[in-house]
């Protein structure tokens, strides 16, 4: 989920709105593919010895894809033709490590061709992604179909930073997702890295009368000022969505408490008494965290709606 961009809920009724998935089951390729797991592993453990930013890409490219039309993979797809894919639209446009799945789609192909999804890859990378970052891992419900529609014009359904309590709470509901899920799924911006424009609302001309957020910690803001002035230059200037932003932890939660969140929708967690317990719960014990961030991934990576396995995760056959 990590950086995203503003969307206008006009759109939410045109868009087609996934559903669960029916099928999908723990054991789904146990005699068809029996070293699945283990070869995705080990796309991911390769991929983080050499970039130690895989994990906060995996885990947010899975949010991505499960939002718009499901966990169907379609944020893989490459844009062709006239047709801008999803890894095209504005929010998209900083997803990377779209490589680890490849290696693990060639290395699977090779061991049982035409049999597993790139839906399913994504989302084995993106459990292994927190597990392999110190956070929980459990069973990933399998047998997801690939989809062939891509539309970067269908990334305005992503959660934007910039949402408000209600804004986000009706983006999740549409998807079968509750206020709890919403709470214990942005736990997964314990990982990452934001870039300036996804938060300079609230460091830049806040409102007619103040220049930054009041809810921020003054010291706080004026760090993330002096990195993302007003009239920023730098590409790549941002910041940490958390002080350990490499290790899945409850950091995030305990920051939020502290007036040291980035985004605007992680401040609006605290603007409702129900969801402002549970980030105070989840910054008290990281058990009760990793327990409902496990629940709530495993019900958002259910939501689906691809109907075939693709060869080439980035191509429609």
């Amino acid at each position: 989920m990590a950086v995203v961009v503003a969307l206008a809920f006009v759109f939410l009724v045109m868009f087609p709105v996934p559903s669960p998935v029916r099928a999908l089951s723990s054991n789904y390729y146990d005699h068809t593919c029996p070293h699945l797991e283990s070869i995705v592993t080990s796309a991911v453990k390769k991929a983080m010895s050499n970039d130690k930013t895989v994990p906060a890409a995996l885990l947010r490219m899975h949010f991505h894809d499960c939002f718009i039309r499901g966990c169907d993979a379609s944020v893989l797809l490459n844009s062709k033709g006239k047709n801008k894919a999803e890894k095209d639209g504005p929010p998209n446009i900083s997803l990377h490590a779209f490589y680890v799945i490849d290696e693990a789609k060639k290395a699977l192909e090779t061991s049982c061709p035409g049999v597993v999804s790139c839906a399913d890859i994504l989302a084995l990378a993106a459990r292994d992604a927190v597990f392999l970052s110190g956070g929980p891992t459990w069973d990933v419900p399998k047998g997801r179909k690939d989809g062939r529609i891509s539309l970067a014009t269908e990334t305005r359904q992503l959660p934007a930073p910039t949402f408000n309590i209600s804004q986000l709470q009706l983006n999740f509901a549409q998807r079968g997702l509750t206020i709890e899920d919403l709470v214990a799924l942005s736990g997964g911006h314990t990982l990452g890295f934001s870039h300036c424009s996804s938060f300079q609302n609230r460091i830049h001309k806040f409102n007619a009368t103040v220049d930054v957020d009041p809810t921020m910690q003054p010291s706080f803001a004026a760090k993330l000022r002096s990195v993302c002035p007003a009239h920023n230059k730098a590409k790549n200037a941002g910041s940490p969505l958390d002080s350990s932003n490499l290790v899945f932890d409850n950091a995030y939660y305990k920051l939020l408490l502290q007036g040291k969140s980035i985004f605007s929708s992680d401040q609006a967690l605290l603007t409702t008494p129900k969801t402002k317990a549970l980030v105070s719960k989840f910054a008290s014990s990281q058990e009760a965290f990793e327990k409902a961030f496990v629940t709530s991934m495993i019900k958002m990576s259910s939501l689906g709606g691809g109907q075939e396995i693709r060869l080439d995760c980035r191509v429609v056959r």
